[in-house]
């Protein structure tokens, strides 16, 4: 599960790293992850990843084909 602190942190690492314009949301169905928009467009999800103690994030984004060819 990601907490509201955990997100507002990772919104804030995310927002450093990339564009200050991301925003985190939480997921209907799901409380191990969190969409990631930039405005009103929907970019990616980030999962939480715990393994043998360790806390991960991984940010997995998609990207089209037709979204980089134009069309």
């Amino acid at each position: 599960m990601i907490n509201k602190e955990e997100t507002l942190r990772l919104e804030a690492y995310l927002k450093e790293k990339l564009h200050p314009g991301l925003r985190l949301l939480a997921r209907d169905k799901a409380n191990d992850s969190l969409e990631v928009y930039l405005g009103a467009e929907f970019l990616a999800v980030v999962y939480k990843d715990e393994d043998e103690g360790e806390t991960s994030y991984q940010f997995m984004m998609t990207v089209l084909k037709e979204d980089i060819m134009g069309g």
